[in-house]
């Protein structure tokens, strides 16, 4: 499995359609749940097996802000699966940087 989403049940079933399986997540324990299951970090389930684990964990915005001290405890061990935030259905939050933002200020070029 290359990429797994965790997010609302709309983007979710849009994720589905292009064959990326993932999970509904509209309160932080489900969202935990699905997170730690898919980083192996659950200690109620066991889940995939590591070389099955995905490489990208695709996240909405609303996801990664409940989950923000695990997201970013997770960011700083450097393993896989990497993670990347996408807006949600109301687009994005307020003060979140969008990816060609991050570009600009990185590179100091525009894309």
């Amino acid at each position: 499995m290359e990429y797994y989403f965790i997010g609302e049940r709309e983007l979710y079933l849009a994720f589905r359609l292009v064959g990326v399986p993932g999970a509904v997540a509209n309160k932080k324990d489900d969202a935990l749940d699905a997170f730690l299951l898919m980083t192996g970090q659950s200690s109620k389930v066991s889940g995939p097996a590591e070389k099955d684990r995905p490489k990208v964990l695709i996240l909405t915005e609303d996801v990664a802000d409940m989950l923000e001290a695990q997201v970013v405890a997770w960011q700083k061990t450097g393993k896989t699966p990497l993670i990347v935030e996408v807006p949600g259905l109301q687009g994005h939050l307020p003060g979140r940087k969008n990816l060609t933002d991050s570009i600009r200020e990185a590179l100091g070029i525009q894309v």
